[in-house]
């Protein structure tokens, strides 16, 4: 089943970058070793995001992330476990060797017909 560990980070790093990327590469290394690493990415700051969001029945796009928080969304991975039980002990490693504030774990959806290019093949929870 493919799952979706969403990163939020705090607002202030107590880690210094190359502490943090080597911490992340051991947890996708492990994944990978498993063949439960699908994909993964770190997303830029606050500083260059935009939002936009309906407001009477418009679009209103604005800059900043979409609500005033102590933790912003930093990055994600995509992994293939056997349980959420395995996906939640992947985000128990990611906390633990990391300063994350927190690891957000959902299953991806099986959407019908969806014209998949990622993964096409791996297991998706049906909607």
């Amino acid at each position: 089943m493919l799952y979706i560990l969403m990163l939020h980070n705090p607002e202030v790093s107590t880690m210094d970058g190359e502490s943090a990327i080597a911490a992340h590469l051991a947890v996708a290394k492990e994944a990978q070793t498993r063949n439960a690493y699908i994909y993964s990415e770190a997303l830029a700051g606050a500083d260059v995001t935009t939002t936009v969001r309906r407001v009477n029945g418009k679009a209103l796009r604005t800059d900043g992330p979409f609500a005033e928080s102590k933790e912003m969304l930093g990055g994600f991975y995509v992994l293939d476990c056997q349980s959420a039980d395995e996906a939640a002990a992947y985000g128990e490693k990611l906390v633990d060797t990391t300063d994350l504030a927190a690891v957000e774990i959902r299953p991806l959806l099986a959407v019908p017909d969806w014209p998949y290019e990622v993964a096409a093949d791996r297991q998706r929870r049906p909607m």
